[in-house]
């Protein structure tokens, strides 16, 4: 991805999270959103996948990574969590930049993974997320 492409995506992601309802968008000043190409070695060695398997690590849109909100405990050292969001992997399901109307798939995209990975910190489960349209 060109760097001219890495803007063009991050400004989407930033439009589609001044979108958010105050009260999810208020949740990024606790949870950062890591906006990365793809996943790093390390991630995709804790999630079993094989770097040189491309469709695999393609499939790999975000990543929620920590302790959701329902799992922490006060007296608890709790890792912080963050949100991954991978710019191959959401392109990539969108067919690319050449596309018809790719930036405006490529905003409900977005739009679905943040969902997707700030139900994770909610303590929602794929099933729940699959339920609710953000799978």
């Amino acid at each position: 991805m060109t760097p001219r492409q890495q803007r063009e995506f991050d400004e989407i992601l930033q439009r589609v999270i001044d979108s958010l309802p105050e009260h999810i968008a208020e949740l990024l000043d606790e949870v950062p959103v890591i906006v990365q190409d793809r996943p790093s070695p390390d991630q995709l060695r804790d999630l079993g996948i094989d770097p040189a398997d491309e469709d695999e690590v393609l499939s790999l849109c975000g990543l929620h990574t920590g302790m959701p909100n329902t799992d922490r405990s006060v007296d608890a050292a709790d890792m912080p969590s963050d949100i991954h969001l991978f710019r191959d992997g959401i392109l990539d399901l969108v067919g690319g930049w050449d596309v018809p109307d790719a930036r405006a798939a490529l905003e409900e995209e977005i739009r679905i993974t943040l969902l997707h990975e700030i139900g994770h910190q909610f303590g929602l489960d794929e099933d729940d997320l699959d339920r609710l349209g953000y799978a």
